[in-house]
């Protein structure tokens, strides 16, 4: 069942917008949610803090860059969860690393991210901290725009969980 208050709280951020947009995997949609605008609301994290505290139990939490990391670091105060963040790529200087942070081996890790469309971020997000040594077999999003996301993650076996979906958002819709 949709998150009304998200939903709401989404709306009053005019995170969700309708239109046509070209969307990062080429794409093209006639609505989009935008990121930024609902990750620097202090309601919309507040939220999503506290929904996603509620499901991560124990485990170490992991954000993938750049989009899932203000929403695992309000994740992790909430939860009292260490984290890791997931780089999209290395970077070519300091310590190189793919994955940031203290990651220990085989521990489990929860990937946080902040939107689903093809879900292919938060799939390299999960190889590269499978890589590092973590069991990964979850992923928590703010939104799934159900365009594949879920099917391309259970085919590396990670279920994927949504606050919201495209269809509750969309039926939300004024």
């Amino acid at each position: 069942m949709a998150n009304a208050d998200l939903i709401e709280a989404l709306r009053a951020a005019d995170a969700v917008q309708f239109g046509e947009f070209e969307l990062s995997h080429g794409g093209t949609s006639d609505y989009y949610v935008d990121k930024y605008l609902f990750e620097t609301d202090p309601r919309c994290l507040e939220l999503i803090a506290a929904a996603f505290a509620e499901r991560v139990g124990d485990a170490k939490l992991g954000g993938v860059a750049l989009g899932g990391v203000p929403l695992v670091a309000v994740t992790a105060v909430k939860a009292g969860n260490p984290y890791v963040i997931a780089r999209k790529q290395q970077k070519e200087y300091g310590t190189a690393n793919l994955i940031e942070g203290r990651l220990d081996e085989g521990e489990e890790v929860v990937v946080i991210e902040d939107i689903a469309t093809t879900g292919q971020s938060a799939v390299d997000a999960v190889e590269a901290l499978r890589d590092a040594g973590a069991t990964v077999n979850r992923a928590l999003v703010v939104v799934d725009r159900e365009e594949g996301g879920r099917e391309n993650l259970a085919d590396h076996g990670v279920e994927l969980e949504a606050l919201v979906t495209a269809e509750e958002l969309l039926a939300a819709r004024d």
